[in-house]
């Protein structure tokens, strides 16, 4: 008997999860975890749509079941890969006709427990984006480029703080330079998947700590619910001198293929003047690398203090350090942090 499970208690379980839409729709964005067996192929799904649209919905359900029939046998043995002990959950776009299908199938072929998730894929979606209307206890890792803020937070995460790495979920490293490291970057709505998948094993009683960010990291978007709680969030910026933040800089990116970096250059060199521009080439040729980290943390300093001004001065805890070292400068803040908390219980 196939039994329906709304996503909330679904979440809450270990059980192997089956994606019966088509490969398109799977790798556009799937919920993470979840194991792709398409019911159709992209181009199945399209005629059978076509069908439905021009002709009649019965004329699509049988040309569906052409499709279908011959693939039975196989989703019986890939659902039995999947499977534990006979358990498994189901979905597809809505929890409609596609998922009810093939998990009765399962359960009719001898899967004990069968269910279908209620609304299907989007009620994850619906789930996520509530998820993130929530109040959460924010505090943000600020300073300009080259302050090894990522490190900050990797370090939180080794020492058991609850922290979030964005530009690692993001495959970026959340500027010009940021995609020089090759990685491909997730959809849009992946993306925010895999930081739901994060998000929701979090506990939302306890501070959350994130990186400093615009809106979007590369191509992808942190959701807007979310961005917003983080620009009114507590701010613990680290003010370190451009010198250490451009050797800072050498060290992750001087490996580097330079035609990379040289791109990257390219992108910014708008807002670079022209004489600016032509320098930070002739010393990416010169491999000085150094240099040209400076010339370019003269654009983004500019970029991060237009930033940091929309947000609320008294929110902005200046921290000044003499260099990039995460764990100290980890430490500091911590230490700020407390402060500001015993503050906030006294004044109660």
């Amino acid at each position: 008997m196939v039994q329906e499970i709304d996503i909330v208690s679904f979440l809450k379980t270990n059980t192997p999860l089956i994606d019966v839409r088509s490969p398109g729709e799977y790798e556009k964005a799937h919920i993470p975890g979840a194991v792709n067996i398409p019911l159709f192929s992209d181009d199945e799904r399209a005629h059978v749509g076509k069908v439905y649209v021009q002709q009649s919905k019965e004329k699509a359900m049988e040309l569906g079941y052409q499709y279908v029939n011959p693939k039975l046998t196989d989703f019986i043995r890939l659902s039995k890969q999947v499977a534990l002990d006979g358990k498994i959950v189901v979905h597809c776009w809505r929890g409609g006709m596609r998922s009810h299908s093939f998990a009765q199938h399962l359960s009719d072929n001898g899967f004990v427990d069968v269910s279908v998730i209620t609304g299907g894929y989007k009620s994850y979606r619906t789930h996520l984006h509530s998820t993130f209307d929530i109040p959460f206890q924010l505090n943000i890792v600020g300073g300009y480029t080259g302050s090894a803020k990522t490190h900050v937070i990797k370090h939180f995460q080794q020492i058991r703080l609850q922290a979030v790495d964005l530009e690692e979920l993001a495959k970026h490293k959340g500027s010009a330079f940021g995609a020089i490291a090759n990685y491909v970057q997730p959809t849009v709505e992946q993306f925010e998947n895999d930081l739901f998948e994060v998000w929701r094993k979090l506990d939302y009683s306890k501070p959350i700590w994130l990186e400093d960010e615009s809106h979007n990291i590369g191509g992808v978007n942190i959701p807007m619910n979310l961005f917003n709680q983080m620009r009114n969030s507590m701010v613990y910026f680290l003010d370190i001198p451009k010198e250490e933040r451009a050797r800072h800089l050498v060290t992750e990116y001087a490996d580097i293929d330079p035609e990379m970096l040289a791109e990257s250059i390219r992108k910014i060199s708008k807002r670079l003047d022209g004489q600016k521009t032509k320098e930070a080439f002739e010393l990416l040729l010169e491999k000085n690398f150094y240099e040209v980290a400076l010339i370019a943390l003269s654009y983004y300093d500019k970029s991060y203090l237009k930033g940091i001004k929309f947000r609320d001065p008294e929110k902005v805890f200046i921290i000044p350090r003499n260099d990039t070292n995460p764990i100290e400068n980890a430490k500091k803040i911590i230490e700020l942090n407390k402060q500001h908390e015993r503050n906030k219980t006294n004044a109660i």
